[in-house]
């Protein structure tokens, strides 16, 4: 089972909830990824999934390819020219090798249904924390995602980290909104946007709000994998701030073009579950001190 391990949390927030650092974007060229002792999460990796509000079918379908495509390996003789979800997991995993553990399957065991807002339209974490045991169905040692639909603004999000994990009360989570209006600047490279440089991209499944979610659903998993206590992965930025797998290497795809799906214009640098196509984070690879990406 994936480990998850009690810790004695200083309580400093509106209830009884931790203050935790903000993950940054930043850049790759600032200090390494450092291992700061602390557990990861290793061995089999049980998700439940809380999706709150009304989740368009798009955006579900593309979110559960994400997380199927993960383990799944690209039939011989395709694989050999197509860069593969299951590549860009590898990475993550391999966070853990040093500790032995450097093989990671995920498998969605639980999935609620939240279409009509029950904790509002705000999500600080006062209303996060109890949709998690909802999220894990009350299954121990399991990852609890909670997908918030437009128009939900989930706490951090638009404050300088867009892909969102953290830890309340022992119990690791990641958190996803759709930034297409609150926050465009997430939604890079699909909607233009202020600061942001190089031409926009069409989303590889057609919906922008499906793609941008999943390329931050993979940057909070690879942050809730590498660093779930705020004691594994990431490197000091300024003030309270860190930089984990993903934000220490923002707004990086490919170190070649990208490749276009012909069908529908998609720019993608990645490809699972039948064939679905995804457009990924760059993730820091521990083992060049590098920003790595499938293509």
């Amino acid at each position: 089972m994936a480990c998850f391990v009690p810790r004695d949390l200083l309580l400093l927030c509106l209830s009884i909830l931790i203050v935790l650092p903000i993950a940054l974007t930043s850049g790759p060229d600032a200090a390494p990824l450092t291992h700061h002792g602390g557990r990861l999460l290793t061995g089999n990796l049980n998700v439940g999934i809380l999706w709150y509000g009304p989740i368009p079918k798009a955006q579900k379908k593309a979110i559960l390819s994400f997380l199927r495509s993960l383990n799944m390996k690209t039939p011989e003789p395709d694989a050999a020219n197509q860069p593969q979800v299951s590549s860009w997991w590898n990475i993550v995993e391999s966070y853990g090798a040093a500790a032995g553990n450097n093989n990671i399957p995920v498998k969605v065991i639980n999935q609620v249904f939240d279409p009509n807002y029950s904790y509002g339209k705000v999500l600080i974490k006062d209303f996060i924390k109890p949709l998690l045991p909802k999220a894990t169905g009350g299954n121990p040692n399991t990852l609890a995602i909670v997908i918030a639909s437009k128009g939900v603004t989930v706490q951090d999000m638009c404050a300088g980290s867009c892909a969102q994990h953290g830890l309340i009360e022992n119990q690791v989570y990641v958190a996803v909104g759709d930034p297409e209006e609150e926050c465009p600047e997430c939604a890079w490279p699909f909607l233009a946007t202020k600061g942001k440089t190089g031409a926009t991209m069409k989303p590889p499944n057609g919906n922008v709000g499906a793609d941008v979610m999943v390329k931050l659903l993979a940057g909070g998993l690879a942050g809730a994998v590498t660093n779930p206590f705020w004691d594994g992965f990431y490197a000091n930025a300024h003030g309270d701030h860190v930089l984990e797998a993903t934000s220490k290497c923002p707004d990086i795809f490919a170190t070649t073009k990208l490749p276009v799906d012909p069908r529908n214009g998609g720019a993608f640098n990645a490809v699972g579950d039948k064939g679905t196509k995804f457009l990924l984070p760059a993730i820091w690879n521990p083992k060049t001190s590098s920003c790595w990406t499938p293509l």
